[in-house]
């Protein structure tokens, strides 16, 4: 039989995703299953594009052009203008969701064996998109003691070798929900003209920010134009995860061109998903208010609720709708595989993925987990009851 890849081997599993096999398996057993482990909100979409969706009449659904419809683009621009983020339609490629455009940017502007620094814990599938592109991770550890702040700019310069390429931040984070401040940003920046790298800016929870300070976008930074790749989505913006539709933005001509074999590669993005997000474009400001506000109330109700529970632990995230925790666990890949293989509580039990999957470090992590708060506060509540309930049994509890 013929040996498959290392490319294959060294692919990590998704720790949002892999334990589903035993979250289906308790719901067969007639449990509720509270899922408090991927960013999928429960927020409606847009009713602006739920109509666009209804109200494709066409003869043929035809591939898009490779960049993406035009119009589409267009409206961007004065979406990205609201912002203060000042692009041009022809900067703005449109991707199968922020994951390609993350992939696309590692194959166009990298080399096997080029290494991105990359602040961590971080969204796990970067890590599987270096290895996609025979990019390698340099991992730059932030920890739970100080917020997930950024270390010192010594920290990373330690890190840096002739092989550096890159660093690639996500902001608001994703598992953090950490929002970088101006200072840190403008450390970055220095960095980055200092060694002349890439700055891969993942920014698609922009309208989630809970702090008065402004919003800063790596396209803010300025002296780094040419070095910095955004990725955006309206996945989580819009509640639209299913239609796949994200961006890649760059004023960098050279980036663009090689980006764009890559997408003709691919030919098209989704058509019908381009529509609908169009449209979305159009959402009014009672909408995301109301959107923001909902999330606002989640996140206090989360906080609260887990620091009360007796060695629990989780900073204040100013971004996103995450939050990583520290739990009085043995161990949290086994924990979260407890919850849904061997506990319930009143016939509910709780899905909450292992934060040890957003760290490359080794061996961190191992009593953190990620929730997302994308669920009713009423079910939260619940939730939350469930996952008392069950760290006072868990056999692996630590004081």
């Amino acid at each position: 039989m013929p040996t498959p890849s290392n490319r294959g081997a060294m692919m990590p599993e998704s720790p949002i995703r892999k334990l589903v096999p035993l979250a289906n398996k308790a719901k067969a057993k007639g449990l509720t299953v509270y899922h408090l482990n991927i960013g999928q909100p429960d927020i409606k979409t847009p009713q602006v594009g739920l109509d666009a969706l209804q109200a494709i009449d066409r003869d043929i659904l035809e591939y898009s052009p490779s960049e993406g419809i035009r119009s589409f683009r267009e409206k961007l621009v004065d979406y990205y203008k609201s912002f203060k983020i000042d692009v041009c339609v022809d900067d703005i490629i449109i991707t199968t969701g922020g994951s390609e455009a993350v992939l696309f940017a590692f194959l166009a502007c990298l080399d096997p064996g080029d290494e991105i620094i990359v602040p961590e814990p971080a969204y796990a599938n970067y890590t599987a998109f270096a290895i996609s592109a025979g990019a390698v991770i340099k991992p730059l550890l932030c920890t739970i003691e100080t917020g997930f702040a950024l270390p010192p700019v010594s920290e990373f310069e330690k890190l840096i070798t002739p092989k550096t390429k890159a660093i690639m931040i996500c902001n608001p984070n994703n598992p953090t929900g950490y929002l970088y401040t101006q200072q840190e940003m403008n450390q970055i920046r220095d960095l980055v003209k200092k060694y002349d790298l890439y700055l891969f800016s993942d920014e698609v929870y922009r309208e989630f920010c809970y702090t008065g300070a402004p919003y800063i976008s790596a396209c803010h930074l300025k002296g780094i134009e040419q070095n910095v790749v955004l990725v955006d989505s309206v996945s989580k913006r819009y509640s639209e995860c299913g239609i796949r539709i994200g961006a890649l933005i760059t004023k960098n001509a050279q980036i663009r061109q090689d980006v764009m074999k890559f997408c003709q590669a691919r030919l098209s993005p989704p058509l019908l998903g381009q529509i609908v997000a169009e449209a979305s474009l159009d959402a009014s400001k009672d909408y995301m208010l109301t959107v923001y506000n909902e999330y606002v109330e989640r996140r206090k109700f989360l906080i609260d609720a887990i620091n009360r529970i007796p060695g629990c632990y989780t900073p204040i995230p100013m971004g996103a709708f995450y939050t990583v925790a520290k739990l009085p666990i043995d161990d949290a890949d086994k924990f979260c595989a407890w919850l849904l293989d061997e506990f319930e509580y009143e016939g509910q039990t709780v899905m909450i993925a292992p934060a040890s999957g957003f760290y490359t470090t080794p061996d961190v992590g191992k009593n953190e987990v990620r929730m997302a708060y994308v669920i009713s506060k009423e079910e939260l509540a619940k939730a939350m009851i469930v996952l008392q309930k069950a760290l006072e049994v868990y056999p692996g509890r630590r004081l």
